[in-house]
């Protein structure tokens, strides 16, 4: 092969391997938790990669009306976690939209400013949770592991390995990390009246069976249990009149509670169903949007 020939070769090479790499996926880019206050675990093979989320920080614990209690409970946790003392893994179950993952979010803002970060993860990554610790063990914030709307299947094994991920791997999980979840099952599992043929009674006390008794040690391994309970009327309303506040005050809305805007509020949850935080906080977005448009139509 002559000197030119071979020139032209290794250069066909280069040009070749220069397109490869403009080809290929990008290196992600490591988060930068100094700017970034919340992220997402995204699963890749056996391991995986934080994104970072852009989140907006408007919701408040004073946007929580009626769960007082809760919060309560919660906040406590956070504020021990965050300074450092020892806290607990929190399983926050009960009735859809009442607020469980508003709560979660609301301490972000509550506590971004003091160090606490937010990892967001699905149900089935929790396998991979070894390799989220290794991008995270070594960081200075305090990081809440949130899996929102967490429940299995009777058939699904991976609640066993979130069993492994509470409190039974050989290696413990860091300081700096707490697992925050929500869920509308007590004990993320269905339960089934089958459940209870395996009970027996000894020395005249009842003991579950096998099936119920591996239900309940999964939640059990949460050392906090928050629960959430359906609306009354009242506290719907209530929640309603806080948002419409809120809107209104935001867009520059002159508004008044009338018993016309209690039934409207009223047959808007009837329609849907639900009487819950959820529900009143559409409600308001669907009045004051459509106040506003009468107002701009009108001028």
């Amino acid at each position: 092969m002559s000197e030119i020939t071979q020139t032209r070769f290794m250069q066909r090479v280069v040009d070749f391997l220069e397109r490869m790499e403009q080809g290929m996926p990008s290196q992600p880019q490591a988060v930068d938790w100094h700017t970034v206050l919340a992220a997402r675990w995204v699963a890749e093979g056996e391991g995986g990669r934080l994104r970072a989320l852009e989140v907006k920080l408007d919701t408040g614990l004073d946007d929580l009306v009626g769960v007082d209690r809760q919060k309560q409970l919660l906040q406590a946790n956070t504020e021990q976690f965050v300074a450092g003392l020892p806290a607990n893994n929190a399983l926050l179950w009960g009735a859809r939209g009442t607020g469980k993952s508003s709560l979660v979010r609301a301490l972000l803002a509550a506590y971004a400013g003091q160090g606490l970060r937010l990892i967001e993860i699905d149900k089935a990554d929790l396998l991979h949770l070894p390799a989220l610790v290794e991008h995270i063990r070594a960081e200075p914030w305090r990081f809440l592991l949130f899996c929102d709307d967490l429940a299995f299947e009777s058939d699904d094994q991976a609640y066993k390995s979130l069993k492994t991920v509470l409190d039974g791997s050989v290696e413990a999980s860091p300081d700096n990390l707490l697992l925050y979840a929500t869920s509308n099952r007590r004990h993320l599992l269905p339960e089934h009246n089958s459940d209870n043929l395996g009970s027996s009674m000894v020395d005249g006390e009842l003991h579950p069976g096998e099936a119920i008794e591996e239900k309940i040690a999964l939640s059990d391994r949460f050392g906090l249990w928050v629960s959430f309970y359906p609306f009354s009327q009242e506290h719907y309303l209530n929640v309603v009149r806080h948002w419409l506040t809120q809107l209104s005050r935001q867009y520059g809305l002159n508004w008044s509670w009338s018993e016309d805007l209690q039934q409207e509020a009223l047959r808007w949850a009837l329609a849907r169903g639900n009487r819950n935080g959820r529900c009143a906080y559409q409600f308001a977005r669907a009045w004051v949007g459509k106040a506003l448009l009468g107002l701009s139509e009108a001028t």
